[in-house]
């Protein structure tokens, strides 16, 4: 098929599912464009990759950044905190419950103190508040999990189609070859990389899984839409996730899917003592096959070996790097200077930004201060997931799926750090609502048949 007529038949299926998608989730509010276009970029790559149509940078470009890049980001972010503004009654409601992330937000500024390079970290932290913006976006929507299922839904009908599009019939666009491996083509899609394509198979697929789920054991109203368009998101994340050959998120796609579906399908497994014995299960068992040689054909049936692909190689090197290892090197600022140029000498770590491993990338950038806060953030988002499954389990599913995959995840790709998706998933998975859904209030026909206006309808 010519490039030009699939690009068509693409954007046609891409309308239909909108379509249809609307039918189910009904009119977005406008101020839910702003996550949407936040988690697209996230989720493919900067707008000046897109223009320049390369993602290859220097040390010094990876220092200074895109003025484009930061204009875009700087929009989004301002156009966000005016939505906040606007909303501040129910925003300060859901920040009293979420003291533990603001805490570890004050503490990335702080850190930018000892940074070597405090006006790029300083930008960096400026950035990095959007993830927690967006989310403030969601979570004070009319209605909160309907406004989370809309835009994790319609940025996945774009993405998804439009990675097979450019993979399929774009190599120039959806296909890389490696420079390290002479000749070895990984598939990208609209990513800028092949573990960035699987993590965007990973979030956005295992949100349609749960719609899929939801659809499945609901009501038959809308039953056979809502599984045509979350089915055509899930399979085509899925192909995807096994072309990217990104194997963590593989693995944590699968692995968490079949967690969701025994709390499903079960609903003695939502006990708080069953419930916890299934994440601890899930979560040691990957830690055992990873690091501690438990199961070792896994790894070899998976195409890995005991290196992990040659992350146990790195991590002694990134270690080496002399650090404060209390207060680490600053906000995002390890991969930066001298440091950045000493890893880049070697040649198993030449080209690389991430430490592969999000538990040692905190612990670079903010030392063990940095890990301990979040430690916290683990434990208090924890227990926030286990109130929301036996108060709204349809909630509750998206969210233990998310944190088990970003718990996991981290294990061998660096995922807690900002505009990542795993770490906004995260954040959406531990933060604390503030409120409960209340019911909108009507007057009866005999006052004046009017409805009371009142903010968006959540009750303290």
């Amino acid at each position: 098929m010519p490039p030009f007529i699939a690009a068509i038949l693409f954007t046609l299926g891409i309308l239909t599912l909108f379509v249809q998608e609307r039918k189910l989730s009904g009119r977005a509010s406008w101020a839910l464009w702003l996550p949407m276009m936040w988690l697209l970029i996230s989720g493919s790559r900067h707008v000046s990759e897109w223009l320049n149509g390369t993602s290859t940078m220097s040390q010094e470009q990876y220092l200074e950044g895109s003025p484009l890049d930061a204009a875009v980001y700087a929009l989004l972010l301002g156009a966000a905190i005016i939505v906040l503004i606007s909303r501040h009654q129910v925003v300060a409601k859901v920040l009293r419950k979420n003291w533990p992330i603001i805490l570890f937000v004050i503490y990335c500024a702080i850190s930018i103190l000892w940074s070597d390079f405090p006006g790029v970290a300083l930008k960096r932290w400026i950035k990095s508040l959007g993830d927690y913006a967006m989310i403030l976006i969601l979570l004070t929507e009319h209605n909160r999990e309907a406004a989370i299922k809309q835009v994790l839904s319609r940025v996945a009908i774009i993405l998804m189609p439009l990675s097979i599009l450019f993979v399929k019939y774009y190599p120039s666009l959806g296909r890389v070859y490696a420079e390290h491996w002479v000749g070895t083509q990984y598939f990208v899609g609209v990513s800028d990389n092949k573990n960035m394509l699987g993590m965007d198979c990973m979030i956005f697929g295992f949100a349609a899984y749960c719609q899929i789920l939801e659809a499945w054991r609901g009501s038959r109203r809308n039953r056979n839409t809502a599984l045509f368009v979350y089915g055509v998101v899930a399979i085509s994340a899925i192909w995807l996730l096994i072309l990217s050959n990104s194997m963590t998120s593989l693995s944590c796609f699968f692995v968490t899917s079949g967690l969701v579906a025994i709390l499903s399908l079960v609903k003695a497994a939502r006990s708080p003592v069953v419930f916890n014995t299934l994440v601890a299960i899930v979560v040691v068992s990957l830690f055992s096959v990873l690091f501690l040689g438990v199961g070792s054909e896994i790894l070899q049936s998976l195409g890995r070996n005991s290196t992990l692909t040659g992350r146990t190689d790195i991590w002694p090197v990134l270690l080496s790097v002399p650090i404060n290892p209390v207060v680490g090197t600053g906000f995002e600022s390890f991969w930066l200077g001298s440091r950045l140029a000493y890893v880049w000498s070697f040649q198993i770590v030449n080209g690389i930004t991430e430490a592969h491993n999000g538990y040692l990338e905190m612990y670079l950038n903010l030392g063990w201060i940095g890990v301990a806060f979040l430690a916290a953030l683990l434990w208090s988002g924890y227990r926030n997931i286990q109130r929301m499954i036996g108060r709204d389990f349809d909630a509750g599913r998206l969210r233990v799926g998310y944190f088990v995959i970003a718990v996991v995840y981290n294990f061998t790709e660096a995922g807690f750090r900002s505009t990542d998706l795993v770490w906004i998933a995260f954040i959406l998975a531990i933060a604390a609502p503030g409120m409960r859904i209340g019911k909108a209030v009507v007057k009866s026909k005999v006052e004046d048949a009017a409805t009371v206006d009142y903010h968006p309808a959540f009750t303290a």
